[in-house]
């Protein structure tokens, strides 16, 4: 049976007010903070980031996961004792069901995507993960879930404003009027909306994050999933092996965005999806350190010490021009911001995909070859 959960009060626009008697209510219908022995599900657990963030949780004490991904096990990324991993296909409404069942806190990362030559060319299997969106948040307030974490992309902003690399950094409020990127981008900000209702309608404290860019190990860094500080390392460490000293480019190289390490990104869910401020409110989750795709390419060049002559694919996907995040409205409310640096978090990453490259000759398995 459903549990009864009082409304918020709202706004002439359908969202949640900030008011001190709404304050009051949230406390009244959700249970104490999460404890180290709740149950936390992790949904999208056998990929890049809800592994870490799996990792991130019990690195911090919690006793109590279960970690659920479409992927057999074997094909997952991470592995971790002590968790309740399953494998099963959360597009399916009964599955959600199951595994939200006495969940405390729901992290919702499943979908279907990967870098910018997949969502752009996948368009309807990208729009398709919309199927888990509604069926978990639904199956978590049926199971009573204290906070549900939605992973929404900067894929929602409005495509019009980003059409130069010297794009002014993206504000929460620039997703409207909405314009996002085909398949994935409206996937994402319809989604974002359902998070906005079920605590507006229904009192269901929700935590939206926009990320921007995610990289770092153990990730995708082949096979057409990947996004380009991952491509950009395995191009240059084949280059190097191959003694074939070019790399292709996909567009002009002009194209410019803002990444973000992976320790960065699991630090903030947390604290955005434990921020009062914060609850169904859309945030910027990303650095503010914006890079052409050229100088990304020369910061790789620099790791791996070499120099490649350049080849532009100006037929290949590109995305939008220009993307940055602004990050004003996150360090408003938590005082944080994700702030680890291109060059450092780059050189973990080549160094982690050049010992998969070698593990990969040598016959030895990789995550591309499980994923």
């Amino acid at each position: 049976m459903a549990s009864v959960r009082s409304s918020p009060p709202t706004t002439m626009a359908g969202r949640p007010s900030l008011c001190k008697e709404n304050v009051i209510m949230a406390k009244r219908v959700t249970r104490n903070a999460c404890k180290k022995d709740d149950l936390i599900l992790v949904t999208g657990a056998g990929g890049f980031i809800g592994g870490a963030l799996v990792k991130y949780f019990l690195d911090k004490g919690f006793t109590n996961i279960r970690a659920v991904d479409k992927k057999p096990l074997p094909m997952w990324y991470q592995h971790h004792g002590g968790v309740d991993s399953i494998s099963m296909d959360l597009s399916e409404k009964d599955n959600c069901s199951k595994v939200a069942s006495n969940a405390v806190e729901i992290y919702q990362l499943a979908a279907d995507m990967g870098g910018m030559g997949f969502i752009e060319r996948f368009r309807i299997q990208c729009l398709r993960s919309i199927l888990i969106n509604t069926h978990m948040i639904e199956a978590a307030y049926n199971a009573g879930c204290q906070r549900f974490f939605y992973s929404s992309s900067a894929c929602a902003y409005n495509t019009d404003l980003q059409k130069s690399p010297e794009v002014i950094a993206l504000k929460e409020s620039d997703a409207y009027p909405a314009l996002a990127e085909r398949g994935y981008g409206w996937e994402k900000l319809l989604s974002e909306m359902f998070c906005q209702e079920y605590w507006s309608e229904r009192g269901m404290k929700t935590a939206i994050a926009r990320f921007h860019n995610v990289y770092g190990p153990p990730g995708t860094w082949d096979g057409g999933r990947e996004k380009a500080p991952a491509a950009m390392c395995r191009k240059v460490i084949e280059a190097k092996e191959a003694g074939r000293h070019e790399i292709v480019i996909w567009g002009t190289g002009e194209q410019a965005r803002s990444f973000m390490y992976i320790d960065d990104c699991v630090k903030g869910i947390d604290l955005i999806m434990h921020s009062e401020k914060l609850i169904a409110t859309p945030v910027n989750l990303g650095t503010s350190e914006m890079i052409t795709i050229n100088e990304l390419v020369s910061i790789t060049e620099a790791i791996g010490g070499v120099k490649l002559k350049r080849k532009y694919d100006l037929d290949a996907p590109k995305g939008v021009a220009g993307r940055n995040s602004d990050n004003t409205f996150i360090m408003e409310m938590l005082g944080w911001e994700p702030s680890i640096p291109i060059r450092k978090g780059l050189k973990t990453t080549y160094k982690w995909i050049e010992q998969q490259y070698q593990d990969r000759k040598a016959g030895r398995k990789t995550v591309e070859d499980v994923a």
